[in-house]
């Protein structure tokens, strides 16, 4: 496709491009450097005009190309989407099962009505378990039934009082150091040497736990990096806390679920036998209020030291508890993982499409057929 010097008329009602088109034209770096290379003010405070944009090297290109390479890239970032939208809806019933078992205690408070009512005390905790009534749980399959029916009876039919409030009687009140492994920071390479960086190593910064689940890192260091830095390797499954970092960093939650180097703004946590990764990640992570008051109060720079994250108390409950709920979350985390690592493909491959596609460079022809493609302009 040529391209003239200006693409000034490109619009939606003289169905010169398709408007999908125009939005990805606008994401290319070629298309953000001529703007920003083109803008007036500073640097921290560019101003871009409509006389710039008018004046933006546009390919030329008929309507109907435009709206076939439209859909191809929509194609992606439809998958995309879905991708996040089904890893939410995985997360809040995630965090909603702990919340009902290990923090509000729902099933051990259905059994304590139940019996106050002289009704069947676990049939009262299967329905708290399930969110099923009485009758929906009688039309479920043998094994599901027999499964929810174990699940039940390791709930506790009484409360008792603790330094925590009341909590299930046979549950013990501890700190995070006892449910640990290890807990650990990392560090930085010098940024000053070259051979250090942009290595086949996954490095991670605490700007990253921004992400629940941890799949890629942004950088990457050498072998060397790692022997002349305190940096340090955090698995599969540790929980990776930011302990430092400017605005809302500090105190946010992540899921390892590679194996990457970390700096030492961020603590891993690994879980020992009496708990789970899965359980341990879904402990900590809606306690990002308590971290940042329990750094605040401890330092005027509001770091999150080791100590201070191994000394927050936590309310353990049995073993075979903590095995149940992980046949419930491990699924849906595994499934989490699966679409992230998928998004990430397909987010580089979109990526590596646009250029080729806009450039005209791929032959879109039979990519895909004027007549399955149904998109509203509007």
């Amino acid at each position: 496709m040529d391209k003239p010097t200006s693409w000034k008329g490109c619009s939606k009602k003289n169905k010169t491009v398709h408007k999908d088109f125009i939005f990805y034209f606008l994401g290319t770096k070629e298309s953000q450097n001529y703007l920003v290379a083109n803008s007036s003010g500073s640097a921290n405070q560019a101003n871009i005009n409509s006389a710039t944009i008018e004046a933006l090297p546009f390919p030329q290109i008929d309507y109907l190309t435009s709206e076939k390479i439209s859909q191809v890239l929509r194609t992606f970032d439809e998958k995309i989407y879905l991708n996040s939208q089904i890893n939410q809806t995985l997360e809040s019933i995630a965090q909603a099962i702990f919340k009902s078992w290990f923090i509000d205690f729902d099933p051990v408070r259905a059994k304590i009505a139940a019996k106050q009512e002289g009704k069947d005390t676990e049939l009262a905790a299967m329905c708290a378990i399930s969110g099923k009534s009485e009758v929906e749980i009688q039309q479920i399959s043998d094994d599901d039934f027999i499964e929810l029916q174990a699940t039940a009876a390791l709930f506790p039919d009484e409360l008792v009082e603790s330094e925590l409030g009341e909590v299930p009687k046979g549950w013990n009140i501890t700190k995070i150091a006892t449910v640990t492994a290890s807990i650990f920071s990392g560090g930085t390479p010098s940024t000053k040497e070259e051979t250090y960086w942009n290595g086949e190593i996954p490095w991670l910064s605490s700007g990253e736990t921004r992400n629940k689940i941890i799949v890629s890192t942004e950088k990457s260091i050498t072998e060397t990096a790692v022997k002349k830095s305190s940096t340090k390797l955090a698995f599969f499954g540790d929980i990776l806390i930011a302990s430092a970092g400017q605005g809302h960093t500090r105190g946010q939650t992540s899921f390892n679920a590679i194996e990457c180097y970390i700096n030492q703004s961020i603590v891993a946590l690994r879980a020992n036998d009496k708990v789970s990764p899965y359980w341990l990640y879904y402990c900590l992570e809606p306690r990002y209020d308590e971290m940042r008051s329990l750094s605040d109060s401890h330092s005027s720079r509001g770091s999150l030291t080791t100590k201070l994250l191994a000394s927050m108390p936590v309310i353990l409950p049995t073993k075979k508890l903590v095995v149940s709920f992980d046949k419930v979350i491990k699924s849906m985390l595994t499934q989490q993982v699966k679409n992230l690592k998928e998004t990430k493909i397909l987010k580089e491959t979109r990526d590596a499409l646009i250029p080729k596609l806009l450039s005209g460079d791929l032959d879109i022809s039979d990519l895909v057929s004027e007549t399955e493609y149904e998109y509203s302009a509007e």
